[in-house]
């Protein structure tokens, strides 16, 4: 089974380790993975600002660069969710929104691939450590990817799962609403990280990179000692 790995703008940027971590996971599942150097920006700030024009030429550029894959692997499903997004930003029937509607209809975040492309829930993970899980808002509301992660995580030998409360909670990133709603975003943050703490969990896991470095910042600056990591690689986690 081939991949197109769909690494996203965080993803490139901020921890490409999580790519390694996805290519080598899904590589030990038995796909074959390549990258399309063309891919770029999913479109999604300026699309979430109103700014559709602008997203729609990205949109473009997106699909021409992985109209060649068998399958797109995202490793967020806030990404994944505005490629499921593009054939709204184009006329009905045309070109362009029957090609945006093939893609949509080949692209996963990561955890909905493993679990319902592949048809495999043990990844043959060890990760020794009590942790939490994050659920994003973009991949569990609008893109319904909900119990692919926790069915991959009850399978992590060694890894004690402790459910987060109020877990269907915002963290208060939501892209450019961070930066225009600074004050209000602090706030949900803040009540994030509070919950995370009553878990007394040492590890936070999640499977949106923007949430994990929202949540992560604000763990560091109120000195917090929760690891952060994405779900990728606890399960690319071999117990060393």
């Amino acid at each position: 089974m081939k991949v197109s790995l769909f690494i996203t703008c965080l993803g490139d940027v901020f921890n490409a380790d999580t790519g390694v971590h996805t290519v080598e996971l899904l590589e030990r599942l038995g796909c074959e993975i390549d990258f399309p150097r063309a891919q770029t920006c999913c479109g999604q700030p300026a699309f979430n600002s109103g700014y559709h024009k602008e997203a729609a030429e990205a949109a473009k550029h997106m699909i021409e660069a992985f109209e060649h894959a068998e399958y797109v692997v995202g490793i967020s499903g806030s990404c994944v969710y505005m490629v499921h997004e593009y054939e709204g930003l184009f006329e009905e029937g045309s070109e362009w929104q029957i090609r945006a509607r093939a893609l949509k209809e080949k692209t996963y975040e990561l955890t909905e691939f493993i679990v319902d492309v592949l048809g495999i829930e043990d990844v043959g993970a060890e990760y020794n450590g009590v942790a939490t899980y994050h659920t994003s808002c973009h991949m569990t509301r609008l893109l319904g990817v909900k119990e692919a992660p926790f069915k991959l995580l009850r399978n992590v030998k060694g890894l004690q799962l402790i459910d987060l409360p109020n877990r269907s909670d915002c963290c208060g990133f939501g892209g450019t609403f961070a930066v225009k709603m600074n004050d209000i975003s602090e706030q949900m943050v803040d009540e994030k990280v509070n919950h995370i703490k009553e878990t007394e969990a040492d590890t936070l896991i999640g499977a949106d990179g923007s949430c994990l470095m929202n949540i992560g910042g604000r763990l560091s600056r109120r000195e917090v000692p929760v690891k952060v990591m994405h779900i990728a690689e606890i399960l690319n986690a071999r117990g060393e």
